[in-house]
C-alpha cells in the first residue's frame, strides 16, 4: 500500500479536501486504484453529534455512518463508497489506549486495506487527509504516528503534499509568505507552516515534503515560488497552486497541468506502472459549467442557512442535477423562522424578505434537520408550494413536513405533529425513528398522497409523491450522498424519449403501475442490478437488492417479458420524476 499524506497550515478551510480529492482523481485517472481517509482530531467519536453551525454537514454514508463532509467530497470526485471507519476521530482511537500512535498505525492500515470501488482486494494509494492545521496541540498524537508510519513503511510508500496558504495584500498587491513582521523578528505563514511545523526538528521528523500546494486568489508568481522553496526545502517544480477557478472541477486540471502526477507517482515509485491521466471528461465537465448562461432559482427552506456547509451535499446534488440540464442552480437561502408568523411581528423586514425570495424562486427544497425551530416554517413553504403547483422536494425532515402540512391543511387535525416536537400531540403523524405514523396512512391517502415507497415489511414510508401536482416528492432518504462526479446523466447521448426515471431503495417490495411513452404500462415484478452497470426488471416477486439510486427503465418490444434498465449515471438527477397513470385509481 502507498500512502500520501495532505496537511495544511496557517488557518483551517485552505481547501484540504478538495485538494485530496483532486489528488486522488489525478491518480486515478493515471490508472491507480485509490482510497481515502479523513483524520479528525476531535473527542467526538463522529461528525454526528456536532452541531451544525460548528462543524457543517454531518454526511452520511451506505452503512449508516455519520462522518465529516470531507467524505462526502472523495466520494464524488472518485466515485467510491466509503465506510465509517474511513473517517477517523480522537474519539475512536482514545478508545483503545494506552499505545495511541500504534493503535492509530493500526487504524489507518486496516482502513487502507477496505476496498472501496467495487473491486476485490485493496486500492494501489491511500490518501490520507489530517484535518486541521499542523502545530495544533490535539493533532500531535496523529503526526506522530504517520511519522512513525512513514518510517515503518519507507520513502518509496509514503508522500507528504503540504497545503498552505500565500496571502496577497491588497494594498502592496504582493504574494506574501510572511504574515507579520515585528522588529526583525518575523512571524511566518507558509514558511513556518512548511519547515517548523511540519518538520520541528529534522532528525526527529525526516519526512520530506513531496509537493506543497499554495492556495492563492490569483496564480503563483515564480518569485515566490522560489522564496518558498528556499525556504521550505521544496523543489521549485514541486510547488503546486490552486487559485480560485470558476468551478471545483477545474482543481483536479490544475494539478494535472502542473504534473502533480509525475511528481506524486516518482515519489512513490509508480511512474512505471501508472497512464497518463485521462481528464478529458472533468475538462468538459468543467467547461460546460463555465458555458452556462440560464439559471434557475431554488429556495432552500432551512434551519441552518447561516453556515452554507450544513448543506453542502444537498448543493452539489443541484449543481450536478442542473448542470446536467444546462442550468447554473441560483439557491436563495430561506432561514425557515423568518417564514413565520411571529417573525412578522419581531423582524417584520426579515418576514417580508423571506417570502419575497420564496415566491421569486422556481422550485422550494426543504432539507434534514432536527429539532422544531423553524418547523412552523417549513410547513408554510410546503403548504405555499402543495397550493401554488411549485415544484417540491422534502429531504428526510422535509418528507415529515409534507405529511403535517397535509394533515393539517386537508385533513383539518389542526394538532397534527411529530412525536419529536411534541410528545403529546393529539395527532402524531410522524412518530420515532421518525416515521409515518402507519395508522394514519389510509387517511393521507384519502387526499390524494400517494405513499409510492415503503420498506420490506410495507410499514414504513419512505417516499411520497402527490401525482395531479407538477412535482411533489417527498423522500425520508438521502439522494444528495449519492452523487458522483464521474456517473453523469449527459454522458448518455441514446434517445431517451421513451425513459422514464424510476427510484429504487434498497429492500423494497412495491407494486407500482408506471406509463411509458405513448402510454403503454405494467407492473414491476422483480428487479435484478448489477452494482455499478445497469438492471434487468422483470414479473415475479419485487424485491429490489441494490442501494438507492434512480435508474432509466423502458419497454423491450423484443422481449414483451421484460423491462430493461440502465442505472443512471447521475443518481440525484430526476428532470421528469416518475408517474402513475392518472387513470389508474
Amino acid at each position: 500500500m502507498k500512502y500520501v499524506l495532505v496537511t495544511g497550515g496557517v488557518v483551517s478551510g485552505l481547501g484540504k479536501g478538495v485538494t485530496a480529492s483532486s489528488i486522488g482523481v489525478v491518480l486515478k485517472a493515471s490508472g491507480l486504484r485509490v482510497t481515502s481517509i479523513k483524520i479528525d482530531p476531535y473527542l467526538n467519536t463522529d461528525a454526528g453529534t456536532m452541531s451544525p453551525f460548528e462543524h457543517g454537514e454531518v454526511f452520511v454514508l451506505d452503512d449508516g455512518g455519520e462522518v465529516d463532509l470531507d467524505l462526502g467530497n472523495y466520494e464524488r470526485f472518485l466515485d467510491v463508497r466509503l465506510t465509517r471507519d474511513n473517517n477517523i476521530t480522537t474519539g475512536k482511537i482514545y478508545q483503545v489506549i494506552p499505545h495511541i500512535t500504534d493503535a492509530i498505525m493500526d487504524l489507518i492500515e486496516s482502513v487502507a486495506a477496505i476496498p472501496v470501488d467495487g473491486k476485490v482486494g485493496p486500492a494501489d494509494v491511500c490518501v490520507i487527509e489530517l484535518g486541521g492545521t499542523v502545530g495544533d496541540i490535539e493533532s500531535m498524537p496523529f503526526i506522530e504516528a504517520l511519522r512513525q508510519l512513514f518510517f515503518s513503511k519507507g520513502p518509496d510508500n509514503f508522500c507528504l503534499i503540504h497545503v498552505s496558504l500565500v496571502p496577497v495584500l491588497g494594498v502592496v498587491g504582493e504574494q506574501f509568505t510572511l504574515m507579520l513582521v515585528i522588529s526583525e523578528n518575523k512571524t511566518y505563514t507558509t514558511q513556518c507552516s512548511g519547515t517548523a511545523s511540519i518538520r520541528p526538528d529534522p532528525s526527529l521528523f525526516s519526512m520530506s515534503v513531496c509537493s506543497a500546494v499554495m492556495v492563492t486568489l490569483q496564480p503563483l508568481l515564480e518569485t515566490t515560488k522560489q522564496k518558498l522553496s528556499q525556504f521550505c526545502h521544496v523543489p521549485v517544480a514541486s510547488i503546486l497552486n490552486i487559485h480560485d477557478v470558476p468551478n471545483i472541477w477545474h482543481v483536479p486540471l490544475l494539478l494535472r497541468n502542473q504534473n502533480a502526477h509525475e511528481a506524486i507517482l516518482k515519489q512513490l515509485a509508480l511512474l512505471c506502472v501508472a497512464i497518463p491521466p485521462n481528464l478529458q471528461e472533468w475538462t468538459t465537465r468543467a467547461e460546460t459549467f463555465d458555458n452556462l448562461t440560464n439559471s434557475v432559482k431554488i429556495a432552500m427552506v432551512g434551519k441552518y442557512v447561516g453556515l452554507t456547509d450544513s448543506y453542502l451535499s444537498v448543493v452539489k446534488a443541484l449543481l450536478h442535477a442542473c448542470t446536467a440540464l444546462s442550468l447554473k442552480p441560483s439557491i436563495e437561502w430561506i432561514a425557515a423562522s423568518d417564514l413565520e408568523d411571529e417573525s412578522a411581528k419581531l423582524t417584520p423586514e426579515a418576514h417580508t424578505k423571506a417570502w419575497e425570495t420564496l415566491r421569486n424562486c422556481a422550485c422550494v427544497l426543504v432539507p434534514g434537520g432536527f429539532g422544531d425551530r423553524g418547523v412552523a416554517g417549513m410547513i408554510l413553504a410546503a403548504k405555499y408550494a402543495r397550493e401554488n403547483k411549485v415544484p417540491y422536494l422534502g429531504i428526510c425532515l422535509g418528507m415529515q413536513i409534507s405529511v403535517i402540512e397535509i394533515s393539517r391543511s386537508i385533513l383539518g387535525w389542526k394538532g397534527a405533529n411529530s412525536t419529536e416536537f411534541d410528545e403529546l400531540a393529539p395527532n402524531p403523524v410522524v412518530i420515532f425513528m421518525p416515521e409515518v405514523n402507519p395508522e394514519v396512512v389510509g387517511d393521507l391517502e384519502k387526499t390524494g398522497l400517494r405513499f409510492v415507497g415503503k420498506d420490506e415489511s410495507g410499514q414504513r414510508m419512505e417516499i411520497l409523491e402527490l401525482p395531479r401536482h407538477p412535482f411533489y416528492l417527498g423522500v425520508q432518504f438521502h439522494p444528495e450522498s449519492y452523487i458522483s462526479s464521474n456517473r453523469e446523466v449527459g454522458s448518455i447521448c441514446e434517445d431517451t424519449s421513451e425513459w422514464i426515471y424510476l427510484i429504487i431503495p434498497n429492500s423494497f417490495n412495491v407494486r407500482e403501475s408506471l406509463t411509458l411513452g405513448a402510454g403503454r404500462g405494467t407492473c414491476i415484478d422483480r428487479i435484478d442490478m448489477d452494482a455499478w452497470t445497469g438492471a434487468t426488471i422483470y414479473t415475479g416477486s419485487v424485491k429490489f437488492e441494490f442501494e438507492w439510486a434512480c435508474l432509466l427503465v423502458r419497454f423491450d418490444e423484443a422481449r414483451h417479458s421484460q423491462w430493461q434498465g440502465k442505472l443512471v449515471h447521475e443518481r440525484f438527477h430526476m428532470p421528469r420524476a416518475h408517474r402513475r397513470d392518472e387513470s389508474q385509481p
